[in-house]
């Protein structure tokens, strides 16, 4: 079998399957790219047995067939050459010969077969969304998801589809982001908790496209196709937990606050915080907010003063200040409200402006105990 193709061309799209490959593979045969070859069309997929992620690319051919091909040694290879067309010729031997405009490099190839099939999705339910709608749901709600392999269903974001909206949350049991869109909804109701890995690939993938994304799930697996690329991936298998309940309702404390100022600050002053529990209190009466840390196994100390509008009571709380950094990282408004009711009860910070229509966030971050 024979085929033509752009490098660039081709290395733009293995570059987008390379992130799905491990680096460490117990079988040896997910270290490769597939290349199934079927006239002008060639579909290249890569796997990690839980993900599999296919692409179809236009080549010159008239041939079929398949074969494995180490995706590493591609990869370095390809990003060497400069824009021109690649040769992939099949050799009886069992190498691949690619030959440029300067030069002829083998590789050894293995047989298509040998490569784990993807997933069938059997009487699978679908729902449409913009691809860039899709990225920033992610990358909204994936940093708060957690890492802990005892409990696998926090090590994920959970999908949930309404017809009147779509939600997207993630949680670690320290902070937690709800991400809600008013104005895309599912024909039907439905929820999954969708692994990290795959997310991670779709967002970068993603980012800015206006593509429409068609994500078709059932119980074990979903599916996103767009564009010319199609991803197959197993859900976390559980139940989410009722994240609602853990959402205080009254929370008549609320401080209002430039999310800049405020993020450097926090920044600043956690330099100072004890380098364990990263520890920051916030005390708030009238118009001002005071920010300190003390680390006393060092006699290190911070404080610093902002001014801000809050309605409610004087109050002091305290908050690990990686995780507020955190969130106020992944807002992108110009200030940001804190919505507090008391010391030892979850604080819920939201965006004041910046969002667009039909979009939602809520970030709960959970308070830590203050010494006196």
């Amino acid at each position: 079998m024979k085929f033509i193709v752009s490098s660039s061309y081709l290395l733009k799209q293995l570059q987008v399957l390379g992130g799905i490959i491990n680096s460490n593979n117990t079988l040896p045969i997910l270290d490769n790219f597939l290349f199934n070859l079927d006239g002008n069309s060639l579909t290249v997929s890569a796997s990690d047995l839980e993900t599999t992620v296919a692409s179809k690319l236009d080549v010159e051919s008239s041939e079929s067939g398949s074969v494995c091909i180490p995706a590493r040694l591609l990869l370095d290879t390809l990003k060497t050459f400069p824009e021109q067309p690649l040769t992939f010729t099949i050799e009886d031997n069992n190498t691949v010969e690619i030959s440029s405009n300067h030069g002829k490099y083998a590789l050894a190839y293995a047989a298509g077969e040998e490569f784990p099939t993807a997933v069938e999705l059997k009487d699978p339910s679908a729902t449409n969304v913009q691809g860039d709608i899709l990225a920033t749901a992610i990358s909204k709600t994936i940093f708060a998801s957690g890492n802990d392999d005892l409990r696998p269903v926090m090590s994920g974001v959970f999908f949930q589809f309404a017809t009147d909206g779509l939600t997207f949350v993630a949680t670690d049991a320290h902070k937690l982001v709800k991400y809600t869109r008013e104005d895309v909804s599912a024909s039907q109701a439905a929820e999954f908790i969708m692994p990290k890995k795959p997310l991670n690939l779709l967002k970068s993938i993603l980012a800015g496209s206006e593509e429409e994304v068609t994500i078709e799930y059932n119980e074990s697996n979903a599916k996103f196709s767009f564009e010319n690329i199609e991803m197959v991936c197993r859900l976390i298998d559980g139940k989410y937990p009722n994240y609602e309940a853990v959402i205080p309702k009254e929370n008549p404390n609320r401080l209002s606050i430039d999310r800049n100022q405020f993020l450097n600050s926090v920044r600043r002053v956690s330099i100072f915080s004890n380098k364990t529990t990263h520890q920051i209190r916030l005390k708030i009466a009238g118009a001002e907010l005071n920010i300190s840390a003390e680390d006393i196994d060092y006699s290190n100390k911070a404080e610093e003063r902002l001014t801000c509008d809050y309605q409610g009571d004087d109050m002091q709380i305290g908050f690990n200040s990686r995780f507020l950094t955190e969130m106020l990282n992944n807002l992108t408004s110009d200030e940001v409200s804190l919505e507090m009711s008391l010391p030892n009860r979850a604080g819920i910070l939201t965006p004041v402006d910046g969002l667009d229509e039909g979009e939602q966030v809520t970030m709960l971050v959970m308070p830590v105990m203050l010494n006196n």
